[in-house]
C-alpha cells in the first residue's frame, strides 16, 4: 500500500460513493496495475474499473526561489457490485 497516499472525501468523491466509485490520491509513479492489484489484496475487492487524472501543481514560494507541490494522482476506482471498502473514519 505505498503507492495509494489517502483517501479523498470532497463533494464530488462522497456523490461518487452512491455509485460504488472510490477516490483517493496515489503517487504519480504509480501504475494502474499496481494500484488494481494493492486495493484488491488489501481489502479483498474485485475492481471493475479505474479512472485517474493528474491534478494541477501548485506554486509554493520560499523566499525568491519559486518551487511546486509534489506531483501526485487521483484515482476513482469502481468495484463491481456487490464489494464495498469500509469506512477508513470510524467515530
Amino acid at each position: 500500500m505505498d503507492g495509494i497516499k489517502y483517501a479523498v472525501f470532497t463533494e464530488k468523491s462522497i456523490r461518487l460513493l452512491g455509485n460504488n466509485q472510490y477516490t483517493s490520491n496515489v503517487e504519480s509513479r504509480s501504475t494502474r496495475t499496481e494500484i488494481k492489484h494493492w486495493v484488491e489484496l488489501f481489502f479483498g475487492v474485485k475492481v471493475r474499473t479505474m479512472n485517474s487524472h493528474r491534478l494541477p501543481r501548485k506554486g509554493r514560494r520560499t523566499g525568491p526561489i519559486m518551487g511546486h507541490t509534489m506531483h501526485y494522482r487521483r484515482m476513482i476506482i469502481t468495484l463491481q457490485p456487490g464489494y464495498s471498502i469500509p469506512p477508513l473514519i470510524e467515530k
